[in-house]
């Protein structure tokens, strides 16, 4: 049948690409062919056949022709196993390029497609037939030794191919280095890529190399370049006089800061007063755009930067530690320049009135999240007698964060309290303990204040149409939403407005307090999280989908992200009086692009920080064979289930390591369920696990099952 079924394609092919042919419908085919009735279904079953394979068009009025050929351009996407997919603009669908069609592309490279046949119900399919700018000049790898040349193995597991390292050019590597390769040969279909070592970070097991590796791998160094040294060599160590003339003068004014105890850089005081009516709220910046100029090389090393990067061992900032952590940081007792966004707040929690000015400051007293929690959680005796005379503040400060978070959660703000992973690392960097890092009283409370702030500048500026620098949240895609709405009715759960196309962010705000301390709620939350689009710094005001705010900007850390040190520059030259049409052209022009990279650059430090810390995991669990683990079950696939552990790491149980039965997975439900035994594993269910394999390339953990825990204990 299907010899036959190709004979009649062949015949199809070969008839359409004849010079004489044109379009014709199905019964003129039949007509050119000579096919009697008897035999039309022949006809059609081949028309179908091409249809499907691309090889043929058929036009809205039911005319068959041959297909033109169909290239498209995207980014191409790796996968270990060989294979890869291409990737378009957000929303078209991915095209899978088996293995051996990807032209020796590397991930991230830009290529360009070309479609082929795929099977029934399966993806497009496609291959590589041109690779038209290459992602990677440098990679970083583990370095093997032969006798006569050497090659690298890249740490990137998506980029498949060893890198071939010719004798003449391994400078000196030995087997086990972690070093840099400058690529001198992409290579092809038959040929490995080449390259020369340009740099040796150091032997494997050294510490502090296998972050270097991640950082160098994402194309970050810690060092600036000797331009912006020399630029900064002449910078005063503090505030010069001449600099705080013009000021708001607001050193009197009793402030804090509120951070982390390990922070360095301090971008943000806070100051709360209230006056029987009013609550008057300030959040001071750094004034860091007072010392980065455009037209620097300084600023032009921040905005290719685009963000500070931190990883478990280190902090690769974004501007220099004599900035950073220096004239910039709102140290205690010390004069600082600022940008200060002081709001007049009644008590309902709205802003009623608010002023952005210039201001020189100086905080009181530099205080840690854990202090703050302990008076106004706690009141404990020691740090309410400590601070005694900022205790008033604090207990304002309560008050008018409680107000704002009440008042955005009605009107929908979405708050996906995740646990963070704190690393802890001995002083030769090694993995000693992994905990979850909670959010408390005291940093909910400055997220409150500087989410103000930034909605207030947002408003501002939108309404006075000066060109700006929005943080975005596009609403989720309609069919993502009906795909959460499918799953989450298995657990008895709704989501209003999915058959509209319309969901609002309350309706995930009251699926998340639902779900609240159940079972469930990780894997829940982590869907609808990846349910909705990524947020964006774009030119134009789209509003912020998960705060349910109709303006939104990145306003309060300059020094840490440059769309903030941007909007200062804006809003500074605003507050001078000197933004004419050709500055407002100038911020017109270059906004969309900044934004973009912004984004990009947000994008690549957010994958540095989660390998760093999928990295240190595997390096904290490594002696821990013989120890048996209590997890709940925070996944169900078809190949097994996912166990996490209290202190955040993560392992799978192989499906093929299940022995007790045969386990069938049922996706309505999520769950493995025994054919013979009915015994059931599901979601939020608690298990004892040990460690069966790590994997430190793959950067996976795999564990095995001891034995369930009784769900009544």
């Amino acid at each position: 049948m299907s010899q036959n079924l190709e004979k009649r394609k062949k015949v199809l092919l070969d008839l359409m690409k004849d010079e004489f042919y044109v379009p014709m419908k199905q019964k003129e085919l039949a007509i050119m062919l000579d096919l009697p009735k008897e035999r039309r279904e022949e006809l059609i079953e081949a028309l179908d056949a091409l249809l499907a394979e691309r090889k043929i068009t058929c036009s809205k009025r039911g005319k068959y022709s041959i297909a033109k050929e169909v290239r498209l351009s995207g980014t191409y996407c790796g996968h270990p196993n060989g294979f890869g997919f291409v990737q378009f603009a957000e929303g078209e669908e991915d095209i899978f390029i088996p293995a051996g069609e990807s032209m020796g592309a590397m991930h991230g490279d830009t290529v360009e497609v070309e479609l082929t046949a795929s099977p029934v119900g399966k993806r497009q399919e496609g291959r590589v037939t041109a690779i038209l700018e290459h992602a990677h000049q440098e990679i970083v790898g583990f370095f093997e030794k032969n006798t006569s040349f050497g090659f690298v193995r890249p740490d990137n597991q998506k980029l498949n191919e060893d890198i071939f390292i010719p004798k003449n050019f391994c400078m000196g590597a030995r087997q086990g280095d972690k070093v840099v390769v400058k690529i001198t040969s992409y290579g092809d279909r038959k040929h490995k890529p080449e390259g020369k070592i340009t740099e040796i970070l150091g032997n494997v097991k050294d510490p502090g190399v296998d972050i270097l590796s991640i950082a160098k791998g994402y194309g970050m160094v810690e060092e600036f370049p000797s331009e912006v040294l020399e630029e900064l060599a002449d910078v005063a160590d503090e505030v010069p006089e001449e600099a705080k003339k013009g000021r708001r003068d607001l050193r009197t004014v009793q402030m804090v800061t509120i951070d982390g105890e390990d922070a360095k850089d301090l971008d943000d005081a806070v100051n709360v007063t209230y006056d029987g009516q009013f609550y008057y709220l300030g959040v001071h910046i750094a004034d860091v755009s007072h010392y980065v100029r455009e037209k620097t090389a300084l600023n032009a090393e921040g905005y290719n930067r685009g963000t500070s990067v931190y990883l478990a061992d280190r902090v690769i900032p974004m501007l220099p530690r004599k900035l950073s952590n220096g004239l910039c940081s709102l140290n205690e007792g010390v004069d600082r320049l600022a940008l200060s966004c002081l709001m007049t707040i009644d008590d309902k929690g709205v802003i009623v009135d608010h002023e952005i000015v210039e201001s020189v400051i100086n905080v009181d007293r530099r205080m840690s999240y854990t202090q703050v929690r302990a008076i106004i959680e706690d009141h404990e005796e020691s740090y309410c007698k400590e601070f005694e005379e900022l205790v008033p503040m604090f207990e304002r400060m309560a008050e008018l964060a409680a107000l704002l978070r009440n008042n955005r959660r009605k009107r929908g703000s979405i708050d996906f309290d995740f646990p963070e992973t704190k690393v802890v690392l001995n002083e030769k960097g090694r993995c000693i303990d992994i905990k979850p890092y909670e959010r408390n009283t005291a940093t909910k409370l400055i997220e409150d204040f500087m989410l103000a702030a930034n909605e207030t500048v947002a408003q501002d500026y939108y309404w006075q149409e000066i060109p700006f620098l929005y943080r975005t949240h596009e609403k989720p895609d309609p069919e993502k939403m009906q795909k959460l709405s499918i799953f989450i009715h298995n657990f008895g759960l709704t989501l209003k407005g999915v058959n509209n196309g319309e969901v609002h962010p309350k309706e995930l705000q009251k699926l998340l307090a639902g779900i609240d301390g159940k079972p469930e709620e990780p894997l829940i939350s982590r869907l609808a999280l990846r349910s909705m689009k990524q947020a964006k710094y774009t030119a134009e005001n789209t509003g912020h989908f998960g705060l349910a705010a109709p303006f939104y900007c990145h306003f309060t850390s300059p020094i840490r992200r440059y769309p903030d040190l941007q909007i200062h520059r804006i809003i500074k030259e605003n507050l001078h009086g000197t933004l004419n049409e050709k500055r407002l052209a100038h911020y017109d022009n270059m906004m969309a692009e900044v934004g973009l990279h912004c984004s990009q650059r947000e994008r690549r430090a957010e994958e540095a920080e989660r390998e760093t810390v999928k990295l240190k995991k595997i390096e904290y669990m490594q002696d821990k064979w013989d120890e048996v683990f209590e997890g709940v079950i925070s996944g169900v696939t078809n190949w097994g289930f996912y166990v996490e552990l209290p202190n955040t790491v993560e392992g799978l149980v192989r499906m093929s390591d299940l022995n007790d039965d045969y386990y069938e997975f049922y996706e309505e439900s999520f769950e493995l369920i025994g054919k013979a035994k009915n015994k059931h594993y599901k979601l939020g269910q608690s298990v004892k696990v040990r460690l069966s394999n790590i994997d430190k390339l793959m950067r996976t953990i795999d564990f095995l099952l001891v034995e369930d825990i009784d769900e009544d204990e």
